[in-house]
């Protein structure tokens, strides 16, 4: 709305500008009582004023109907025809508005026919130019609505796709927990539920809270040591100042959910660490995991959409404004972010 309210407003002090220059300038520096400035007043200024409808109908009618959808070449052809109209128009204007008639004109008709023809051209070349700025820019806001739409589409698709995903995940977990302890299981329905009410009405936004995203990551984390109990030692810790920053829903939890993956299961004494450092601006976030040592990490290329989804939301959210990597040295696996925060 604002982009639109701003060109609306160009286009209007544009034409103030153009349109007061060219009919009021000549009048500046002339005394309108005397027969100059008559002659202005009376004869030109009356005959400028057509090159207003010449203008409009030139960027108006003929560059969006006859350029865009007919060709340069149908374009040209009306562009000379209105000419000629407007050139013809503001000549008979001329001739009866200085109270001369056509016969008395033979030896100065040349030098009219000049003087009314530059204006002419000269309004016509302004339109032509003005018109094709216009059309350029609408076309490029254009392929930008496109290209926007087309993200949004590719973002809503991947959020539909953390969804189910990450319910997938959560309830193999719990249908184990609730079998084994279920004295567990009215405590696991709670946290459940807290993190299907952020999944289905806090992630629909564009944006949430830093503080809102944590708080979902560590109600999953706590699902996790509800299940894993003393097996995995997880460790999770939150340093810095957390106020208004703005996050990407469900931006952090993928990262996790590798993590207990792929650090649980033939691991000798399993550890999950996740370290978050945020300050006013940015985020660091650091998710390691043990794995085993016949455990090549390729295997997580063919293990599901999470890092892979995650990778491709920060390509198109955050595209100058985020480091992600990925690392696998002496038993452990890494994944670190840093990201610039609004």
């Amino acid at each position: 709305m604002r982009l639109a309210n701003s060109d609306q407003l160009f286009r209007i002090l544009f034409h103030l500008l153009f349109w007061g220059i060219w009919l009021f300038s000549p009048f500046l520096d002339r005394d309108l009582d005397s027969e100059r400035g008559k002659f202005f007043l009376n004869v030109i200024f009356p005959i400028s004023l057509t090159n207003i409808p010449l203008f409009f109908i030139n960027t108006e009618l003929l560059i969006p109907k006859v350029l865009v959808k007919k060709g340069s070449g149908h374009y040209i052809l009306w562009l000379v025809i209105l000419i000629a109209v407007f050139f013809a128009l503001q000549t008979l204007m001329r001739e009866g508005l200085s109270g001369r008639e056509p016969q008395a004109l033979t030896g100065r008709r040349g030098v009219f026919n000049i003087f009314t023809l530059l204006p002419v051209m000269f309004a016509a070349a302004v339109s032509t130019g003005y018109g094709l700025i216009g059309l350029m820019s609408r076309q490029d806001k254009a392929r930008q609505a496109e290209k926007e739409e087309r993200l949004q589409s590719e973002l809503s698709f991947l959020r539909s796709q953390i969804s189910p995903h990450f319910i997938f995940n959560v309830l193999n977990g719990i249908v184990y927990l609730i079998r084994s302890k279920s004295e567990q299981a009215e405590r696991v329905t709670i946290q459940l539920s807290e993190l299907m009410r952020y999944m289905l009405y806090e992630s629909d936004g564009e944006q949430v809270t830093l503080e809102k995203e944590l708080k979902y990551l560590e109600n999953y984390i706590q699902l996790q040591r509800l299940r894993f109990e003393d097996d995995v030692q997880i460790d999770f810790e939150v340093n810095g100042q957390i106020s208004t920053q703005m996050i990407e829903p469900m931006l952090l939890i993928p990262f996790v959910e590798n993590a207990f993956k792929h650090g649980v299961g033939m691991i000798e004494s399993p550890l999950i660490d996740i370290k978050v450092i945020c300050d006013e601006k940015s985020l660091v976030y650091r998710v390691k995991n043990k794995i085993a040592p016949e455990t090549p990490e390729h295997k997580d290329r063919s293990s599901g959409i999470g890092l892979k989804n995650v990778r491709r939301r920060l390509e198109l959210l955050y595209p100058d404004t985020h480091e992600f990597s990925v690392q696998q040295m002496e038993g452990w696996f890494e994944i670190a972010l840093k990201l610039k925060l609004k």
